[in-house]
């Protein structure tokens, strides 16, 4: 029964996103003439919900192929393969297996969502925000077009509408806004709570993705850091391709480190500019990091707060104090309880900074 198998993997999917499909592919085909009954395939695996095991009968020189389509539920790195196939007798007296194909590896990246707007305040750059002022120097953003003035340089010439208009027509310019953003995750195991989807940790992970996304998007240089079982650092850049490193970072991180939000600001504290906009996410229940993020601010760096809410996740200590200590420091922040759709809670404008945005 287990003689003369021919095994074929195809793994079509590598990297997912929470909420997409992990598929693939195993064809066995037997070159006996007998039937082969009785063959268990057994596809091992670490993804959650993965239908690893399944019964098949050959006929003779039969093929059977065996498609999975897997929902990926939770971010992290797992293992896929390789396959065993066993036979038994009727009775299950004797066994025999053999392993075919190799173990490889699946990335899942956490759920993205879509913010279409997040109010930060200004760290006062020229063309910072939605506010952005015109240069008399070339950037590589242009304002837009207007008829030539004496003293124009040539560079500037927009030769398709001077050929269209028939008349010197030259570009306008931006100044492009360059401040960094820097996402600080907090990991400390301390104050997550929550179990797999519905935690303060899967939330946090899926608000930095978010976060990521939109800046970028937006031309912006963003940083994440964060500690776990050690200190991860994505330094400020700009493109997808770092998109993607922070995507790959989110996957691994867990909530296990014994680091405090307040140590994560300290630590980082140094490396923020004038010019640097800081973000905290955090279900931390303490309010000493709220002291040390007011300290960034009276250096002059702009801050907000994505506070998340562990007493609507199952926690037991509620964030009142927090709340009110954000206030009373005049830190902009955001109020995300379980159930929050991140996409509108995340994109609301907030009139002031003394208001916070809860998730009703």
């Amino acid at each position: 029964m287990i003689n003369s198998l021919d095994v074929e993997i195809v793994r079509e999917t590598q990297r997912a996103t929470q909420g997409q499909s992990i598929r693939g592919r195993i064809t066995l085909r037997s070159s006996s003439i007998l039937p082969k009954i009785w063959l268990e395939l057994s596809d091992q695996s670490t993804i959650p919900s993965h239908t690893s095991k399944r019964a098949i009968t050959l006929p003779s020189r039969g093929t059977t192929v065996w498609s999975y389509n897997t929902k990926a539920l939770l971010r992290g790195l797992y293992t896929l393969g390789p396959l065993t196939v066993t036979a038994t007798d009727p009775f299950g007296f004797f066994k025999f297996s053999k392993t075919f194909g190799s173990e490889s590896t699946l990335l899942i990246y956490p759920y993205t969502p879509e913010i279409n707007y997040f109010n930060t305040p200004s760290s006062n750059l020229p063309g910072e925000g939605h506010f952005r002022k015109r240069s008399h120097n070339i950037t590589p953003n242009i304002f837009g077009l207007r008829d030539y003035i004496p003293g124009d340089a040539f560079n500037r010439i927009h030769w398709p509408s001077t050929a269209r208009k028939g008349r010197t027509i030259v570009k306008e310019f931006e100044i492009d806004p360059s401040s960094e953003i820097c996402l600080l995750l907090d990991l400390d195991k301390t104050h997550h709570t929550g179990f797999n989807l519905n935690s303060t940790e899967e939330i946090s992970a899926q608000i930095c993705a978010g976060l990521a996304r939109y800046f970028i998007q937006t031309n912006r240089s963003v940083g994440l850091a964060f500690f776990d079982s050690s200190m991860k650092v994505d330094k400020p850049e700009k493109g997808n391709s770092h998109f993607t490193r922070i995507l790959e970072s989110l996957a691994l991180a867990k909530a296990i480190g014994s680091v405090t939000m307040e140590q994560l600001i300290l630590d980082q504290s140094p490396k923020f500019g004038r010019h640097s906009t800081v973000i905290a996410i955090t279900p931390s229940t303490n309010t000493q990091w709220i002291t040390e993020l007011r300290g960034l601010n009276n250096r002059g760096i702009q801050v907000t707060a994505i506070t998340l809410n562990g007493e609507s996740f199952g926690g037991f200590i509620n964030s009142d104090n927090v709340y009110k200590s954000l206030e009373q420091n005049g830190i902009l922040h955001y109020d995300i309880a379980a159930g929050t759709d991140l996409t509108n809670a995340l994109s609301r404008k907030i009139p002031h900074k003394f208001k916070s945005t809860t998730g009703d």
